[in-house]
């Protein structure tokens, strides 16, 4: 039975697929924007989205916690010094998932990952042209 199953295997094991939530959420903060497939972004956006929560306290202690769950200095800045402050009026919903195309060769729904500020950027720009 699944009873009280809350997370996805993602066919891998725990330590892989720790592993790959952390590259994506690396990936994620650094770029601002990628395209997975739809369940990995949909098990990636509470990993991240803790992430920017905890980037908005700004503590060393925050920042250790960070750095044991990204990979590399350098998002680990990017988490704490551009990413958290544009969402420190906001009390959740950093990302935003938008479908985008199956993929060619298993048909797999395909997906683009983003922080909401860019989101409504990509949006508005649309709109105007």
């Amino acid at each position: 039975m699944r009873h009280r199953v809350n997370s996805v295997r993602l066919g891998r094991n725990s330590s892989s697929r720790k592993a790959l939530l952390r590259n994506l959420a690396t990936s994620l903060i650094l770029h601002e924007q990628i395209e997975t497939t739809e369940i990995k972004a949909k098990q990636l956006k509470p990993y991240v989205e803790k992430l920017v929560t905890l980037g908005k306290k700004d503590t060393l202690h925050a920042r250790r916690i960070a750095a044991t769950r990204l990979f590399g200095k350098d998002a680990v800045k990017k988490l704490f010094n551009e990413i958290a402050p544009r969402f420190s009026e906001r009390n959740g919903g950093y990302l935003a998932i938008y479908n985008t195309k199956l993929r060619r060769g298993d048909a797999t729904q395909m997906a683009v990952i983003r922080f909401t500020e860019m989101a409504e950027r990509v949006d508005n720009e649309k709109s105007e042209k």
